[in-house]
C-alpha cells in the first residue's frame, strides 16, 4: 500500500502542510528579525565564542 492511503484516511490531513509552512514562515521571520536587531557588540561576541580560549573545560 502507498502513504497516500494512510493519508487519505486521516481527517483533516489537508491542514497540516498549511500548518507546517506557516510555522516555517513565523520561525524564518524571527530569526531573520533577530539577526538584524541585534547589536554589533553581541554579533561581534557571538563571532568570538570559537576562538575564546578563557573558557576550557
Amino acid at each position: 500500500m502507498k502513504f497516500n492511503y494512510y493519508l487519505e484516511k486521516i481527517a483533516g490531513v489537508e491542514v497540516y502542510p498549511l500548518i507546517s509552512l506557516l510555522l516555517f514562515v513565523i520561525f524564518f521571520v524571527g530569526v531573520t528579525i533577530l539577526a538584524f536587531s541585534s547589536s554589533k557588540e553581541t554579533i561581534e561576541h557571538l563571532e568570538n565564542l570559537p576562538l575564546d580560549k578563557h573558557d576550557q573545560i
